[in-house]
């Protein structure tokens, strides 16, 4: 039986899951905490493979990218789990704690714009000026000619638009305001790419976690935000076909998510953006996940049991992904977590 709920939330409230083996008293406890964006992913995969491993526990809370960084340095958990692989100062903090750092490509996914519009049905579409307009708050209301003359035929309602954001240190708001710095000279100089922006609309309204974004947005009429595809899927949110680099407007799936990922098919902790990717059917919002280990390992028995952990992830862990609509690593991808994972000692 299934003991975890995978509950993706109508609340801000952190989420954690312990995977427990059916064999009371296992002996390997592992301990990890971060990205919302990977929890339902996280949360199948890790119950599998304790359905295989009955002397592993896992436990892992979905606290944000940037309370996973925090946790991880402060050698609270034994992996951390981020959106966006550490910056040069949260390096230099983490090896200061506990020296070098290994950072594994763990999943792919999509970060959709999702949105509770009254009467609106299928989805809307949105151009990459558009988009820019709403969350700088100079587009305001849901009849606003430029979202009108993108959806004729669609009768929209004049309704205030919301701007819901997550409040916490975020991978997804990362991969996010990376993709409006590239698409808008405006968002790029007045408010940029990070984990924690200052967001400009009037109107912003934060929740913690995808969790707490994406029941921010079904709670609040006329709210739009953005959250991973599963979160969107899971709670049943609207979402826009985003109007891509090559002029097409595209829905996020696993396959247009798939197809961005292929404009690029190396990354690594030091070049890993692939927002605004070109390809026809290329979604525009898709980024990797990557895992934080140390590299020397003090404990042997743990560090062997999280090489063995993310083994399985990086390989045949990802065929649970497309079951949450995340999509499954490329193989060259795949080959640099392999590395990675190589280089840690135990």
């Amino acid at each position: 039986m299934h003991r975890n709920r995978f509950v993706l939330g109508l609340t801000g409230a952190s989420l954690a899951f312990v995977l427990t083996s059916a064999i009371a008293g296992a002996a390997g406890q592992l301990t990890g905490a971060g990205s919302s964006f990977d929890f339902p992913f996280f949360s199948r995969a890790f119950y599998e493979y304790g359905k295989q491993h009955a002397d592993v526990q896992v436990n892992y809370q979905s606290i944000g990218s940037g309370g996973g960084i925090q946790q991880f340095t402060a050698k609270t958990v034994d992996f951390g789990a981020s959106d966006v692989p550490l910056n040069p100062n949260e390096m230099k903090a983490a090896q200061a704690s506990n020296g070098d750092v290994v950072q594994v490509p763990v999943t792919l996914g999509g970060v959709v714009v999702a949105y509770n519009v009254q009467g609106v049905a299928g989805h809307l579409k949105l151009d990459q000026q558009t988009l820019a307009g709403i969350f700088l708050g100079k587009i305001t209301n849901w009849n606003d000619p430029a979202i009108a003359k993108l959806n004729a035929g669609t009768t929209l309602p004049s309704q205030a638009i919301v701007v819901a954001h997550r409040a916490d240190g975020s991978g997804t708001t990362y991969i996010f305001t990376d993709y409006l710095s590239k698409i808008s000279p405006q968002w790029k100089s007045s408010v940029g790419t990070a984990k924690t922006v200052n967001w400009p609309a009037q109107s912003a309204i934060g929740a913690k976690g995808n969790e707490g974004v994406a029941g921010l947005i079904r709670q609040t009429p006329g709210a739009i935000g953005y959250v991973e595809l599963a979160y969107a899927s899971q709670n049943d949110i609207s979402y826009a076909s985003l109007k891509n680099s090559a002029g097409q407007f595209v829905l996020p799936t696993v396959d247009s998510v798939r197809m961005a990922a292929s404009q690029k098919p190396n990354v690594s902790p030091d070049d890993y953006s692939i927002v605004d990717m070109g390809g026809a059917g290329s979604y525009p919002i898709a980024g990797y996940s990557w895992v934080m280990l140390w590299k020397n390992q003090s404990d042997a028995n743990k560090g062997k049991q999280l090489v063995g952990l993310f083994r399985w992830l990086v390989t045949d862990g990802q065929t649970y992904a497309t079951n949450v609509r995340y999509v499954g690593l490329p193989k060259n991808v795949q080959g640099e977590a392999d590395r990675a994972l190589a280089s840690i000692k135990t």
